[in-house]
């Protein structure tokens, strides 16, 4: 572990890449993810605004998860391509502060969003008559500001007990972001208590989504198997294995990350999986959801025809 000088207020962030070609060739190769996931998240995001026929639950929900991963890719990576290309490890007490922050709010906000994704396919397939009163604008909206409103609170417990820690150790994170696990054990006081407080959040903003999305989808399961029509079915098995696929994909590395017993960390494994959940994942999210969506296909389409220039 770096030393890192006592009189400094500054953390030094270790980094993921090594200094040498093969770092930089990495790093390149995370830039271009970046920017992907920028240009589909935005994409996605706009194109669901500027549509009027996606102008429903659904595709609110998904235009919030494509904001919230657009934010969360932006809140590590680049700092950590700053970082690598400057050859200054150092991110200011403020900087980590902010970027633990909107990490925590977006880590916390999407796994709700997906919840609430997930309770939407329920009704609409369970419920189809019930669909419009269920899910009425003012559903809507609470369904996207309850995420947004609890992940801010549980952030904002988080940032602020973190940054009054005493740090009287070394002040070298060994990681590529801000995040709690990496800082926890800098501090030179007993945090078991915190440790058990972020065990607790974690499972509150993990496993009751979770369980919501296994009961939502149970139900939809049982739904679709008992549907007569081939053509019905198989648009219900698409929009659910969409939608799967992206819990999965920011569950698993998630909840092995978080849910681990802290003799069997190590921060090499950290590292790498937080590139899944925080630089992978925000890339193909709109990827998925893209590709295997006839009515996002069709917007594109029709966007695009919007503003290419017409012929005379």
């Amino acid at each position: 572990m770096e030393k890192w000088n006592q009189t400094s207020s500054d953390f030094i962030l270790l980094g993921l890449f090594p200094q040498n070609q093969t770092g930089l060739l990495l790093l390149l190769l995370i830039i271009f993810v970046f920017v992907l996931a920028s240009v589909g998240n935005s994409g996605m995001t706009a194109l669901i605004f500027l549509d009027p026929r996606l102008h429903t639950p659904m595709y609110f929900l998904l235009s919030q998860l494509s904001l919230m991963d657009l934010m969360y890719i932006s809140s590590t990576v680049p700092k950590m391509a700053i970082n690598f290309l400057s050859g200054q490890k150092s991110i200011s007490f403020l900087g980590c502060g902010v970027q633990m922050f909107f990490f925590l709010t977006m880590a916390g906000s999407e796994g709700l969003i997906l919840a609430s994704m997930a309770y939407d396919c329920f009704v609409a397939i369970c419920h189809p008559l019930h669909y419009p009163t269920r899910m009425s604008k003012s559903m809507c909206l609470k369904m996207i500001l309850g995420p947004w409103t609890l992940g801010f609170v549980n952030s904002m417990a988080h940032t602020f007990y973190i940054l009054h820690l005493p740090y009287c150790r070394s002040r070298a994170i060994n990681h590529f972001f801000c995040d709690v696990p990496a800082m926890v054990p800098l501090a030179c006081m007993d945090t078991w208590v915190y440790e058990y407080t972020v065990f607790v959040s974690t499972g509150l903003f993990l496993i009751v989504p979770f369980l919501g999305i296994t009961v939502s989808y149970g139900w939809v399961l049982f739904a679709v198997f008992h549907m007569h029509s081939k053509e019905g079915r198989r648009k219900a098995f698409t929009a659910c294995a969409t939608h799967l696929t992206v819990v999965i994909f920011y569950y698993t590395p998630f909840a092995y990350t978080y849910f681990r017993p802290k003799n069997l960390r190590s921060p090499a494994e950290d590292k790498n999986l937080a590139v899944f959940y925080t630089i992978l994942t925000p890339m193909l999210n709109p990827i998925i959801y893209s590709l295997r969506n006839k009515e996002v296909l069709g917007a594109m389409g029709r966007v695009c025809g919007m503003f290419s220039p017409r012929k005379k």
